[in-house]
């Protein structure tokens, strides 16, 4: 048995099972239900049961370049798409005037209500057991995958293990000059998982997202802002979903402007991207506001959405400025 790790003391778990899921974002939950529903013993390991399913960044589902591959999940069995109708608080369909292999749906949801419609229907899995556990790493024996060890030092053995385990592997947040390890805010990062990768000859680098400051909405001159709706006649995004009756909230539109142009140009030197303290290669078309201003020089402003987190907070996410 092969396994890196500075655990002394370990147990067997006297379960095994077909397969072992690491970590319950969007891919892990359909990962978990998938082997579920396909009648294979199927274990969770996430590091908090309450995250199962959390929107880490913006609250939204599809758009146009993910859209059809929700559609597409919906259409294999899996649950984003009703998990994004049950949850969302505006409906719209992208690209209407253009033809109709570029339009797509996109929801905002409500992010605490799409994260408990995920935990219930995981939790509610019959072939499915979720453990709130941090895994340090992949037990390896004849030159396969044999299973999970912990932080707690059990050994979860299983035939399969898919690992989704998103931006926690030595996950680093950088604000501004600031540098911390961790998963995502307020949450760990995962250490040893990437270590055993390395451990079994896999090579390891680093990817790099960004996500905005929230923004209190009572802080907000909206009556100055320009207000997106949803759509009249919502089409919902899973086929199994029914007619969309409820309210929806609507979104708003504001600019940059020189003055903000200004401010990040000379303040350029703070960012991690421009510091050179980021080395990871960012999304092609999620660019981040010091991007815009320096890659597009010549646009007098660039588009900010303020887009409500759910309907019982007053958190808005500023999408366009990450």
């Amino acid at each position: 048995m092969q396994f890196q790790s500075g655990t002394v003391h370990s147990m067997d778990y006297p379960r095994s099972y077909d397969v072992i899921v690491i970590g319950a974002g969007h891919a892990g939950c359909e990962s978990a239900l998938a082997s579920a529903r396909m009648g294979c013993r199927t274990l969770v390991l996430t590091a908090n049961i309450d995250t199962i399913g959390l929107m880490s960044c913006n609250p939204s589902i599809g758009g146009v370049g993910k859209g059809h591959l929700v559609k597409e999940i919906d259409a294999l069995g899996g649950e984003m798409g009703k998990a994004a109708d049950h949850s969302a608080i505006q409906w719209r369909r992208l690209n209407t005037r253009k033809g109709a292999a570029v339009q797509a749906t996109r929801i905002q949801a409500d992010r605490q209500a799409y994260r408990s419609y995920m935990k219930r229907t995981l939790e509610a899995e019959p072939n499915l057991d979720i453990k709130q556990r941090m895994a340090e790493g992949l037990l390896a024996a004849n030159g396969r995958v044999v299973g999970v060890r912990t932080t707690l030092g059990e050994n979860f053995y299983s035939d399969a293990v898919v690992v989704t385990p998103g931006t926690f592997p030595n996950g680093l947040i950088h604000i501004g000059t600031t540098k911390i390890s961790s998963g995502r805010a307020g949450e760990s990062a995962a250490i040893g998982i990437s270590d055993s990768f390395g451990s079994l000859g896999f090579r390891v680098g680093r990817l790099k997202t960004g996500t905005p400051p929230r923004l209190d909405g009572r802080t907000i001159d909206w009556d100055k802002l320009e207000p997106q709706p949803g759509d009249e006649n919502p089409r919902p995004f899973s086929f199994s979903s029914g007619p969309v009756t409820r309210e929806q909230l609507p979104c708003y539109i504001t600019y940059t402007n020189e003055n903000t142009h200004r401010v990040i140009t000379e303040n350029l030197h703070k960012s991690p991207l421009y510091s050179g303290e980021i080395k990871g290669i960012g999304p092609r078309y999620c660019p981040s506001i010091e991007d815009k201003v320096v890659k597009f020089r010549d646009k007098e402003r660039h588009q900010i959405f303020l887009e409500p987190e759910g309907v019982h907070t007053y958190e808005i996410y500023p999408n366009g400025i990450s």
